[in-house]
């Protein structure tokens, strides 16, 4: 029943399980003090929260498990420090696919020695099931084109053909100088 990480662990403590426990946010270096730490299991906690500095110190940390937790995404900075992570446990957790969640799939995409499990889109309602790589990659898809607004806006649609192709031309130099390839659609 404990409702946060208790102070006076070990330093030389290699496996703290504390699992099933109450503990519903991780606050800034809880884990500063043991260093050796190589696996932590926090499964089956309720944790909704993780400070960005929560696992400061633990380079040597190479197993975390954060199942069963009330997970939605990570900050930016939450998995810095966690150099030689081999696995991570993320099952069951109510990941929410929106642009919060990029952090965490891209730390895991350039961290690909680190084996995790369990990270499908709960929520909202049109990504449940999704995983989030295939929510992550949906995101930057091409819009339809007939969902695109009219370009350029900053032109009157009653312009005429002369004006447009003139404006055109100056564009196309000015990307050329600054080797940026636009795309016109219309």
């Amino acid at each position: 029943d404990l409702k946060k990480v208790p102070g006076n662990i070990p330093p030389d403590i290699v496996k703290l399980d504390l699992s099933s426990n109450k503990i519903r946010q991780l606050r800034a270096k809880e884990f500063e003090d043991v260093s050796e730490l190589k696996i932590l299991n926090l499964n089956s906690n309720g944790i909704a929260y993780i400070d960005p500095a929560a696992f400061s110190g633990l380079n040597n940390l190479e197993e975390l498990d954060l199942s069963n937790n009330s997970l939605q995404n990570f900050e930016y900075g939450v998995l810095e420090d966690l150099y030689f992570l081999k696995v991570l446990w993320l099952r069951d957790n109510p990941w929410r696919c929106d642009y919060n969640i990029h952090y965490l799939f891209y730390w895991l995409k350039h961290h690909y020695s680190v084996h995790y499990n369990g990270l499908e889109c709960k929520m909202p309602e049109e990504y449940k099931g999704w995983s989030v790589g295939k929510y992550v990659r949906s995101y930057y898809e091409e819009c339809p084109k007939d969902k695109l607004p009219i370009y350029p806006e900053t032109f009157d649609l009653d312009k005429d053909d002369e004006e447009w192709e003139r404006h055109k031309e100056q564009s196309v130099q000015t990307v050329k100088k600054h080797g940026v390839i636009v795309t016109v659609i219309g």
